[in-house]
């Protein structure tokens, strides 16, 4: 059997924990630069404010006649608060694997709760609301899939509060034939409709569906999904946390840039991030993607422009990528244009060790270099030690009006008790 934990709207929760006066209020949590919404709880949720990733100041007014309280991203306290919860999760498990900042899944390989599943669904909820303050969901079933979908029927289907198991084919029918398929893990709006114009236009016939006729139509990966719904494995944790194909660094400025070196700077520390992705999952990237924009909704006009830069040997080293953003610059800039965004992809990833060298072309990295700055900022936070080009005062940090304090992670932030 397997279980998922997952946190009820993670980022406006962990807002709610240390801050006993918006409990019971509706709290909206915005992304990087307090432009969109990306989180909101119960409460507002109610309200009709869930928009997600719906501008900032689009809905303002909205938001202020429901009287919701408005913050910041505050990534230093959500990291903190999710490490606590995957802490208490963990107990309850022999092998546990987190899955996203507010997701772990738990592996029982074969053993069974003495109290059941059901009660010992209930102690890990109980478990973590005790100690750590955070609302979970707590899903559990024979697949991976099905756990995914026990959670859904705990936090969305009426009557879970919750906890829900899936230990027989009654519960089973009962959860997938009240769910949408768009609820199904890894069937999206597209492929629902596509699924939808064949005739397969609810999860229970999607779960009763011939495997063989879906790999024929769909894929594999569908395939996989039918035999998961109707309670026969095919998922495994490679499966699930496969090393990514494209790794990505984008964020938009907190002020609009307009100089070609404060863009380099952006694009260097992007190339930064991005490269020390690369190298915790071990791969090397063939090309870079190199862009720029101004914002959507600026009056001036919408200017995007991107660079693909093919580099001769697959790279990992964070200062041959640099490189790569230094000239591509001078193609992206344009005078006058407010830079909103940049960002730095890595595509055409390949397994490191089992690349094949050319003997004429040699690689340009410095693995030993890489490998003690990489431990550097492990020990002491990101951005430790970086390469110069990055800059050390950025006017493009990111702008966060209404940030919480990090109770947990700052030490001028902890709260004080007054007793």
């Amino acid at each position: 059997m397997y279980a998922l934990c997952d946190a009820n709207s993670m980022y406006a929760s962990c807002e709610k924990i240390f801050d006993p006066s918006i409990r019971d209020k509706p709290v909206v949590v915005l992304t990087n630069n307090d432009g969109c919404i990306c989180a909101a709880c119960h409460i507002a949720k109610r309200l009709g404010i869930d928009k997600k990733f719906v501008p900032y100041f689009k809905v303002k007014e909205d938001l202020e006649r429901a009287g919701a309280v408005i913050r910041s991203s505050n990534y230093e306290l959500y990291a903190d608060i999710s490490q606590r919860m995957m802490d208490v999760c963990s107990r309850y498990a022999p092998n546990s694997h987190i899955y996203s900042i507010d997701e772990v899944f738990h592996d029982y390989q074969g053993w069974m709760p003495p109290e059941g599943w059901f009660k010992h669904a209930w102690a890990i909820r109980r478990a973590v609301w005790q100690e750590v303050r955070l609302p979970i969901g707590v899903g559990i079933g024979p697949t991976l899939t099905l756990a995914k979908a026990a959670n859904h029927a705990a936090k969305r289907i009426p009557g879970y509060r919750g906890v829900a198991v899936i230990d027989d084919e009654t519960s089973r029918r009962y959860v997938l034939q009240n769910m949408e398929l768009t609820d199904v893990w890894g069937i999206g709006s597209r492929l629902a409709r596509r699924l939808q114009a064949l005739g397969v236009d609810t999860v229970w016939k999607l779960a009763n569906a011939n495997p063989g006729w879906i790999r024929k139509n769909f894929s594999v990966l569908v395939e996989g999904t039918v035999y998961e719904l109707s309670g026969i494995a095919k998922l495994g944790w490679d499966d699930v946390r496969a090393p990514k194909k494209e790794i990505y660094s984008i964020r938009s400025f907190g002020q609009r840039i307009f100089t070609p070196a404060d863009l380099l700077q952006a694009l260097t520390q992007h190339a930064g991030i991005a490269a020390a992705k690369l190298r915790r999952q071990n791969s090397l990237a063939g090309t870079a993607i190199i862009f720029a924009t101004s914002s959507p909704h600026d009056a001036r006009g919408y200017y995007r422009k991107y660079i693909t830069h093919r580099f001769a040997v697959p790279t990992q080293d964070t200062t041959v990528i640099a490189n790569a953003c230094r000239q591509a610059v001078q193609a992206i800039y344009r005078p006058g244009v407010p830079f909103y965004r940049c960002g730095v992809g890595l595509i055409d990833l390949s397994e490191k060790a089992a690349f094949q060298h050319d003997l004429f072309t040699p690689s340009a990295d410095n693995p030993e270099l890489m490998a003690c700055m990489d431990a550097i900022n492990v020990k002491y936070g990101r951005d430790t030690a970086h390469i110069a080009g990055q800059g050390i005062r950025q006017k493009f940090a990111m702008r966060r009006q209404f940030l919480s304090p990090q109770y947990t992670t700052r030490l001028s932030d902890i709260p004080r008790v007054k007793c």
